[in-house]
């Protein structure tokens, strides 16, 4: 609404505070809308080189490539230590993995005569040239014969094979091909829709209610060891948490309703801890105190989260039994946008001190808890000492809701979380190993629009969580999960030893039967 002349107030007073206060709403909505720019033109990317950068809504700066980006909050050192040598780039020259089955193809000369006298040539060497070839999936009939055999000179004892247990009983697909479907979908993000397009392209015609049914049974039969795997995670003493939208199609509505994905991730190889990389999604149908309340009933410990309320309550409710490990990356994250909109000398100066930080935990990767601690104590914690002291002196000369007061209060009020890796080597600077999680669902979501039904996003999340975690210790999703399912249909894996097929079980295992074969 525009301001009328007759209605601006006459005192000096009152003129300011209006003046301030209009000049904090603009500061907003140019927030707003070069965030929306940043969006459509601008890169993801918040390292400190992107942000000197002038942004510039140009064609050539749109991305366009498919690859999808580094993390948002994945901060590097700004510069490496005087003096220390480059490390070398891993490239592939010519050196192809030794496991991979090798065909040979031979190619003779023309002629083996020799040229001059017409003589035989022998064979004096050979060159040899590898290139990495693809068999494309191909579709077979599997068909399993059962012969039947019975004795001549007696009339009973016909001795025949018992039917071996199926994924489903009376179907049409293999567990290799359901493991293919699910695999598909939840590890290479591709549609059931446009799976049924390439299965068509090969001339078996399915309808993609079908491919949804066969993901419903490869669910149902996994959900036990999903529920081990969550269970696990959250025993560990250590816990990320985050939560992300999950449309799903409401049929009466004729639209989708908002629901939720909460992942919890465990990964202690930063500071060579017992617990294995591993991640879990919960499906639930909001993001209020109550529903993360419901999945941390027995949890204690130290919850890495982000600044949402609903952490804070959840933490009021447990009385210290658990502890609150902001996200570092997070705080700047608020400050980059300060600096993108505003050009604040003073937001880059925190996000140069951050990053000296960063840098610092980028040195002490991989050592053991006391030694990270013994590093940030003597190292870090003087710099966030420092970048606490310059926070407090300046947000008391700033216009209170302008965007860098309310940077600086975000941090400065969640300071005591934000700094707890100070005290405890285990803990890590920002939730960055449960946002890389986050990205495999946010990939799905993206095309595959919304989950059809609530059934349909509970399936998702056991899927996800297993297949996600299978590619976290780089195994073939496809191998791990068709193994997982034929053990557990055929019965030869029982309900008290499902914890031989957690990921990081099931690699060892296959890494001893390897070496003891060699």
């Amino acid at each position: 609404m525009a301001i009328r002349p007759e209605v601006l107030p006459t005192d000096a007073a009152a003129l300011t505070e209006m003046v301030l206060a209009l000049d904090a709403e603009n500061e907003k909505l140019r927030v707003a809308i070069q965030t929306f720019k940043d969006m459509i033109f601008g890169k993801r990317s918040e390292r400190l080189a992107a942000i000197t950068e002038q942004l510039a809504l140009e064609l050539g700066d749109v991305e366009t490539g498919v690859t999808p980006p580094a993390p948002a909050n994945d901060d590097a050192p700004a510069a490496k230590a005087p003096g220390k040598p480059r490390k070398k780039a891993k490239r592939n020259i010519g050196a192809l993995p030794k496991h991979l089955p090798r065909c040979e193809q031979v190619i003779e000369p023309d002629a083996t005569a020799c040229p001059c006298c017409q003589g035989r040539l022998h064979r004096i060497g050979e060159d040899v040239s590898e290139v990495l070839d693809v068999i494309p999936a191909i579709l077979r009939v599997l068909r399993t014969i059962r012969p039947k055999y019975a004795c001549r000179g007696c009339t009973d004892g016909v001795v025949q094979a018992k039917v071996l247990p199926r994924l489903i009983e009376s179907g049409m697909a293999s567990t290799a091909l359901v493991t293919h479907v699910v695999v598909s979908k939840f590890a290479w993000y591709l549609p059931l829709y446009r799976q049924v397009q390439i299965l068509a392209g090969q001339g078996v015609h399915l309808d993609r209610s079908t491919l949804a049914g066969w993901v419903k049974h490869a669910a149902w039969w996994l959900k036990s060891l999903y529920e081990l795997q969550l269970k696990t995670i959250q025993a560990a003493p250590r816990l990320f948490c985050d939560e992300t939208p999950m449309p799903v199609l409401d049929p009466g509505r004729r639209r989708t309703r908002t629901c939720q994905f909460w992942a919890h991730a465990m990964d202690d190889r930063p500071w060579s801890g017992p617990s294995p990389p591993a991640v879990a999604y919960v499906f639930a149908d909001g993001r209020g105190t109550d529903k993360i309340a419901g999945q941390l009933v027995d949890f204690s410990g130290i919850l890495q989260v982000d600044g949402y309320a609903a952490y804070k309550a959840l933490a009021r409710r447990h009385d210290g039994a658990i502890r609150l490990a902001f996200c570092l990356a997070h705080a700047r994250r608020k400050f980059v946008d300060v600096h993108k909109t505003t050009k604040s000398p003073f937001a880059l100066e925190v996000i140069e001190r951050l990053q000296a930080v960063y840098a610092i935990e980028a040195e002490i990767r991989g050592s053991g808890a006391e030694q990270r601690l013994a590093a940030r104590s003597t190292r870090a914690a003087p710099l966030m000492e420092a970048l606490k002291a310059r926070l407090t002196a300046t947000v008391g000369q700033l216009f209170s809701q302008s965007t860098l007061a309310e940077a600086i209060n975000y941090a400065l009020n969640h300071w005591d979380g934000l700094t707890l890796f100070l005290r405890d080597g285990r803990v890590e600077v920002d939730t960055n190993t449960v946002e890389r999680s986050m990205r495999p669902i946010a990939m799905g979501r993206r095309n595959s629009l919304f989950s059809g039904s609530e059934g349909g996003a509970e399936s998702w999340a056991i899927l996800a969580s297993l297949v996600n975690t299978a590619k976290l210790h780089e195994l073939d999703p496809q191998a791990y999960l068709a193994d997982v399912l034929e053990r557990i249909v055929s019965g030869q894996t029982k309900s008290h030893q499902l914890h031989e097929l957690l990921a990081w079980n099931w690699k060892a295992a296959r890494e001893r039967t390897t070496r003891a074969a060699a």
